[in-house]
């Protein structure tokens, strides 16, 4: 009875252990990138609200004030209160700020600062520029999420679209086809008109 009490206190082997952790290795390869995945599509999202809410503080400002702020002003002049010194600083307006819920203007979900541009020097519009510089935290990189529409990929598929559009369609080829034909068929048809005829203007 000793001998049984004793074999059934004993604890897991080695093997068993190591089994185990294999198995543990194993889940958390394949849960662990979903998780960060996930997370990484809602900082994404989160940053891109996050400009579309300064994008219409800006609008608010520009009305006010008559004129955007300027890239040295900032984001920072969203969370400004009205001040006699500052009224009509960007013309002839009046500021009715702040323009932001919020004391100090919010870091992207990466702890940097937005970054801001006005006039803009990226994009081909007139509206100030609001960019991240996103999961890398570097700036002019790939992933940056940017409030303008990047104008390298808008011009590659503008560019593959008709590409693609003329060899689908091909139209113009055929129809180059169909008079080539008809410009054979005429000048076949006249020839073989003027053979016929030949032997009358002989007499």
């Amino acid at each position: 009875m000793r001998n049984l009490t004793h074999r059934r206190r004993r604890g897991f082997t080695l093997v068993e252990v190591l089994v185990v952790m294999a198995i543990l290795v194993l889940l958390a390869g394949l849960v662990v990138p979903r998780i960060l995945g996930s997370k990484k599509k809602a900082d994404i999202s989160a940053t891109q609200t996050q400009i579309g809410a300064f994008k219409g503080a800006l609008e608010r400002y520009a009305l006010d004030m008559n004129d955007f702020p300027t890239t040295e002003q900032g984001l920072a002049a969203l969370g400004q209160e009205p001040d006699a010194a500052q009224e009509g600083e960007s013309g002839t307006g009046k500021l009715d700020g702040p323009y932001l819920t919020g004391e100090d203007v919010p870091a992207d979900p990466w702890g940097n600062a937005y970054q801001y541009e006005y006039p803009p020097t990226h994009g081909k519009g007139k509206d100030p520029e609001i960019w991240s510089y996103g999961p890398d935290e570097q700036d002019d990189t790939e992933d940056d999420i940017v409030s303008w529409k990047k104008v390298d990929e808008g011009s590659g598929e503008s560019v593959e679209n008709e590409a693609a559009g003329s060899k689908s369609g091909g139209g113009s080829k055929t129809g180059n086809g169909n008079k080539s034909g008809s410009k054979s068929g005429s000048k076949s048809g006249s020839t073989s008109g003027m053979s016929r005829e030949a032997p009358p203007n002989k007499k």
